[in-house]
């Protein structure tokens, strides 16, 4: 084992012995240096490495947001290596949109079941904000698709599961893609854009109404629906 690799497997094992909270600075480079008994180019490279992967961000300087931090919101890491691993190209279109099924229609369960305090209402006037930006007419392919993924995403930060979210943020490029690819073989864009509309409303309506059933019905007809009119099912 390399030496920075050495210094990843003891910060590693540090975080999950709670020994640094979320939000807290790790000591500086010196000191794991020291207390590690490796170089400083060691730790050094293990930082960066751990930066890369979001599990801490680092500053200059010698202010209190200077040094390295561990990021308060870690399932944005995983996010960041799914994008990694979409943008090789290699994942199968089938894939992507069973994943997209799997973890949007429990997302949209959980949010009709959650309770609807201030954090949850904020989320359904985001999501019904997108649904009537969506609607506008003559919009540009492209703005759609954005609006889209801002919409199943704000649903699912409404259930609460950043891991969910940040599987599904990470899925954003390869989604767009798959959804252009599909939107060329449409016989009629504009017509599929307003029952794709009409289908986020159905969404919405029932995530609000605390209809889980037909949350998760209304999602997996919508996703599924998508990919097998535009063609998709041989990507």
């Amino acid at each position: 084992m390399r030496t920075h690799e050495m210094v990843l497997a003891r910060i590693e094992s540090d975080l999950a012995a709670g020994r640094w909270a979320l939000g807290e600075r790790l000591p500086a480079e010196r000191a794991l240096a020291e207390e590690l008994g490796v170089s400083r180019p060691s730790v050094r490279e293990a930082i960066r490495i751990l930066e890369a992967m979001g599990i801490i961000r680092t500053a200059v300087g010698s202010g209190p947001d200077a040094g390295a931090t561990v990021i308060d919101r870690p399932a944005a890491g995983l996010g960041a290596a799914v994008r990694l691993h979409v943008a090789s190209g290699t994942l199968p279109v089938h894939d992507v949109v069973a994943t997209r099924v799997a973890l949007e229609t429990w997302a949209v369960r959980e949010a009709a079941r959650a309770p609807r305090p201030g954090d949850a209402a904020g989320h359904d006037a985001e999501a019904g904000r997108l649904v009537r930006e969506m609607s506008a007419p003559g919009l540009a392919v492209d703005a759609f698709v954005r609006l889209d993924q801002d919409f199943h995403l704000a649903l699912a930060r409404r259930a609460g599961n950043q891991l969910v979210e940040a599987i599904l943020a990470g899925l954003r490029s390869a989604v767009r893609d798959y959804v252009a690819r599909g939107v060329e073989a449409l016989p009629s864009w504009p017509a599929t854009a307003r029952r794709l509309c009409t289908e986020h409303q159905q969404i919405l309506d029932a995530v609000t109404a605390g209809d889980a059933d037909g949350a998760e019905r209304a999602t997996r007809d919508h996703i599924e629906g998508f990919y097998r009119e535009a063609g998709l099912a041989g990507g």
